[in-house]
């Protein structure tokens, strides 16, 4: 099954569609709050998860201490790299999804920011894109297929080949030649 969602064709089709439907919602709450009316500002919404955790309802523990403290001691002092952060990584994953462009790497840091919003207890459309990101990063590469991943991908691999000193695989062989290879 694994093989079919990486590999197949009519696969890659249907993530393409995955790809498109999840990038647009990340590129489009990106967009706004990069051009809205008023200046986006995380502070309201760290204070409020702070002073709000979520909390296990037998004991009156915070369920997640260490990220309570990561908002506390990092991020909330840090409000103004957030402020940036937030809104141009939405805007840059969603346009990453749409273009296939790294697309795994889109698809993981969409997923790395669903997480720190449920963490905080905000449910919103995070479970979707969630799953959704999922299907995007078991895909693999096969879900920048139909995107610009098609041609990235190579000039990377080309590059970081060049900076390991490895030479490409002997067509023949299979095997690689560089000081890395096995």
């Amino acid at each position: 099954m694994m093989k079919l969602w990486r590999e197949h064709r009519i696969a890659a089709v249907l993530v393409t569609i995955v790809r498109f439907v999840v990038g647009y919602a990340w590129i489009t709450a990106g967009w706004h709050k990069i051009t809205g009316a008023t200046p986006f500002n995380a502070g309201g919404f760290l204070n409020g998860a702070i002073n709000n955790p979520i909390v296990d309802k037998a004991t009156g523990e915070a369920v997640y201490p260490t990220y309570l403290a990561f908002l506390e001691n990092f991020a909330l002092p840090n409000v103004k790299i957030i402020n940036v952060m937030i809104p141009w990584g939405e805007f840059l994953v969603g346009l990453g999804l749409i273009l296939g462009t790294l697309t795994v790497t889109a698809a993981f840091f969409g997923l790395l920011m669903n997480f720190m919003f449920l963490f905080t207890g905000t449910v919103s459309t995070n479970p979707w894109l969630l799953l959704l990101g999922l299907l995007v990063v078991v895909a693999g590469t096969n879900a920048g297929r139909f995107g610009l991943d098609r041609y990235v991908l190579p000039l990377l691999h080309k590059g970081t080949d060049r900076l390991f000193h490895r030479k490409p695989k002997d067509p023949a062989t299979g095997a690689g030649t560089g000081i890395l290879a096995k």
